[in-house]
């Protein structure tokens, strides 16, 4: 009996792939899901930083993001239990403590 190798294959594929297509259909893909949940948080949390209080208008909207609490832009609840809305300087605060405190405790 043969050992199997898990070297890659040598063969050519048939049929190339259109990496192009591959990255704009991925990037549409996620653009629809972040815009469904945000959407969706807006609606449910409203306008505000729920860090800093800040009240948003229209015109100044695109600058509160939602934060996913446990980190999985996956989770998406329709109850927005994982989300948060918060403006651009606490989104960047909150991402930016959870590096420094991996930085300090020396955790990989």
């Amino acid at each position: 009996m043969a050992t199997r190798s898990f070297r890659p294959s040598r063969r050519r594929r048939k049929t190339p792939i259109d990496l192009d297509a591959l990255v704009r259909e991925a990037a549409e893909a996620a653009r629809a899901r972040r815009q469904g949940y945000r959407e969706r948080s807006l609606e449910l949390h409203g306008w505000i930083c729920a860090k800093c209080a800040r009240e948003f208008d229209r015109a100044a909207l695109y600058l509160l993001t939602v934060h996913h609490k446990d980190g999985n832009h996956d989770n998406n609840p329709p109850d927005g239990s994982n989300w948060e809305n918060l403006c651009v300087d606490c989104h960047e605060d909150e991402h930016a403590r959870g590096v420094l405190g991996d930085y300090l405790t020396k955790k990989d």
